[in-house]
């Protein structure tokens, strides 16, 4: 099992679960922020951090969606850089919580 960043975070990211994760496996792009499958360790601190509920275990999604964001949070992983640190969410972050359809506004 791991725990994967998903839509909801889109335009939002909230580093509250950065400053927790023992293993530092986040990694953040422009508008989003993802684990690493691979280093997270499970340990599900960084579920109750996320004030807009994106993280979630990946055996709370259907297997079509833990296929989908498991390789996503994969790939940009290795892209983009590793992040520590919490930091301000974006400026209009609340204005996108709860928002359906965020996924073409992903910004890589």
């Amino acid at each position: 099992m791991t725990h994967l960043v998903t839509e909801n975070c889109i335009k939002c990211k909230h580093t509250d679960c950065v400053d927790v994760c023992p293993v530092d496996c986040f990694y953040e792009g422009p508008n989003f922020l993802v684990i690493n499958p691979d280093e997270c360790i499970d340990c599900a601190v960084c579920i109750p951090e996320c004030p807009v509920n994106a993280i979630v275990p990946d055996t709370d999604l259907s297997e079509q969606e833990k296929i989908f964001w498991t390789d996503l949070n994969q790939r940009l992983s290795i892209k983009w850089p590793n992040i520590k640190e919490k930091k301000l969410p974006l400026p209009d972050a609340e204005s996108w919580n709860g928002k359906p359809g965020k996924l073409d506004l992903l910004e890589e």
